[in-house]
């Protein structure tokens, strides 16, 4: 290819301003360039809760976005996952305390599948049945949560960190808490992949099935 095609390609390209989606007020988050609208689509954004807020305390949070829908010159977004930073996850950690993790799978109201990894710092070695029961008060809060919530309701909890705050007042009374994080949340399945999945599970359990006698 001549350098006045490879030019001339460069000079065709757009650039995209990337948006947060709604409940993020739609903040900027970069700008992404491609010569075709479609090529944008799919395009994973990392930022940080700190810079959103413009805070930077909260630079310990990770956000990850989604390009999926292009509009003019605007790239819209979906959240896709939360995650804390692994140096502030072992900040976390003293010697002789118990870290405590699960992993929940859940189904928010409108049928979005997430995976939310809840983890709890004590102050001081649990014994296993005082972190069993911690393990058990986290699943059945964070199940609770998705159980009454949307979508989006459920991943401003984590943001917020209102789920973390529910955890830690329940569970600090079986043992002492020195702090109860959310470390990961993320987007499995939208609607429309659970009711395909739903669906071929239904196709596959109704299927008639022969069996040869010998």
């Amino acid at each position: 290819m001549s350098e006045r095609s490879v030019s001339k390609r460069k000079q065709q390209k757009r650039w995209y301003t990337v948006q947060a989606p709604e409940q993020f007020d739609r903040e900027v988050l970069g700008e992404t360039p491609a010569d075709e609208p479609d090529k944008v689509l799919g395009r994973t954004i990392e930022t940080t809760l700190g810079e959103l807020k413009n805070d930077a305390s909260e630079n310990n949070t990770k956000l990850t976005f989604k390009i999926n829908e292009v509009a003019s010159d605007s790239a819209y977004t979906e959240f896709t996952k939360h995650e804390l930073t692994r140096d502030y996850l072992r900040s976390l950690v003293r010697r002789g305390s118990s870290k405590v993790e699960a992993f929940v799978t859940v189904l928010t109201t409108d049928d979005y599948r997430v995976q939310i990894q809840p983890v709890a710092v004590t102050t001081k070695k649990a014994d296993a049945s005082q972190e069993k029961a911690i393990r058990r008060t986290m699943i059945d809060l964070v199940e609770e949560t998705a159980r009454e919530r949307t979508f989006e309701e459920v991943i401003d909890s984590v943001v917020e960190g209102r789920l973390s705050s529910a955890i830690y007042g329940e569970a600090k009374e079986i043992y002492p808490l020195r702090r109860v994080e959310i470390q990961k949340a993320t987007l499995e399945a939208r609607p429309e992949e659970v009711a395909a999945e739903e669906e071929a599970t239904v196709d596959v359990d109704e299927e008639d099935v022969e069996v040869e006698d010998a």
